[in-house]
């Protein structure tokens, strides 16, 4: 079960170009942004990357807005894990239940979580927070990051898991962010 004490969020390269020509981009989008202000209300940590952003892009700015405040992490690997910064920021986090979302789910994302989970963190993939270009590359990605010992939630599944309780101020503002 997530706790809020023990989850963070990374965001992986919703970036560009190549952000525009993800399978249904909107809705993508849409639950990208849920799960960051979820997270923010819950004050969990984010670690927001960007895969090569001076040929790539910058991060799109539905989600830049809302990460307003911090700056990205740069990396050239596909996997995060191949960044000495986000594993160094990963690790003092202290946190070992690591909630991905962003794209895309074949390449950087899944690499992502088998470095993860190969180095003994609990990796949370949510599902309809991350993309590819094709819908069966979304599939594939998926359910290799399943095989590799990975749960599978959703933006809802996730931020109610990790409240628990239906009440409070905080119950009242993830309500309205996945209205």
């Amino acid at each position: 079960m997530l706790k809020i004490e023990n989850a963070i969020l990374v965001v992986i390269d919703v970036q560009g170009k190549l952000a525009t020509l993800m399978h249904r981009k909107e809705e993508f989008y849409k639950n990208v942004v849920r799960m960051i202000r979820g997270a923010q209300v819950l004050d969990i940590p984010v670690i927001w990357n960007e895969q090569l952003p001076d040929k790539l892009g910058p991060t799109i700015p539905e989600i830049k807005e809302v990460l307003a405040g911090s700056a990205p992490l740069a990396k050239k690997t596909f996997s995060c894990c191949g960044n000495n910064e986000f594993t160094v920021q990963l690790k003092d986090s202290t946190r070992k239940q690591v909630l991905l979302v962003g794209m895309e789910t074949h390449v950087c994302v899944y690499q992502t979580a088998i470095d993860l989970v190969e180095s003994g963190y609990e990796v949370h993939l949510v599902a309809d927070a991350v993309s590819s270009r094709i819908p069966e590359n979304i599939k594939i990605g998926l359910n290799a990051i399943k095989d590799a010992g990975a749960k599978i939630t959703c933006v809802e599944m996730a931020l109610f898991e990790l409240l628990q309780v239906a009440e409070g101020d905080k119950f009242k503002q993830i309500i309205n962010i996945v209205k």
